[in-house]
C-alpha cells in the first residue's frame, strides 16, 4: 500500500516559516484527498487543513487560517504544508493523512493512511 513520510519540520522562532512535506512511496495516491492533522503537547489531534485530490477544495481551522497554505503536486505524489507567522502554540508534531475519496473531510477517522508524523516545535 501507499506509505506516507514526512519531512520538513524542526525548530522555528516565532514569526517564521517552515514548509512540511508529505511524499507517497511505493505506489501513488491518485484519487486520494490529503489532509494534515497535528496534536500538541497535552491537546488531542486536531484538523488543520486537508485538500482534495484535485486541488479544487482546500479547508483549513480557523487557528491557522491566513498563515498556513496546503498545495499539492500530484505529478510527484507529494503534498505540502507551508506554515508562516508561526506561533508557539503551532508547536506540535505533524501529520499526514490519506483518505480514499476525492473528497476532503476534516475527521481523522475517515482517513486511511497516515504518516509517521513530523515534529514542529515554534520558540519565543
Amino acid at each position: 500500500q501507499v506509505q506516507l513520510v514526512e519531512s520538513g519540520g524542526g525548530l522555528v522562532q516565532a514569526g517564521g516559516s517552515l514548509r512540511l512535506s508529505c511524499a507517497a512511496s511505493g505506489r501513488t495516491f491518485s484519487g486520494y484527498a490529503m489532509g494534515w492533522f497535528r496534536q500538541a503537547p497535552g491537546k488531542e489531534h486536531e484538523f488543520v487543513a486537508g485538500i482534495s485530490w484535485s486541488s479544487g477544495s482546500s479547508y483549513f481551522a480557523d487557528s491557522v487560517k491566513g498563515r498556513f497554505t496546503i498545495s499539492r503536486d500530484n505529478a510527484k505524489n507529494t503534498v505540502y504544508l507551508q506554515m508562516n507567522s508561526l506561533k508557539p502554540e503551532d508547536t506540535a508534531v505533524y501529520y499526514c493523512a490519506a483518505r480514499r475519496s476525492v473528497i476532503v473531510g476534516r475527521n481523522p477517522a475517515a482517513y486511511d493512511l497516515w504518516g509517521q508524523g513530523a515534529q514542529v516545535t515554534v520558540s519565543s
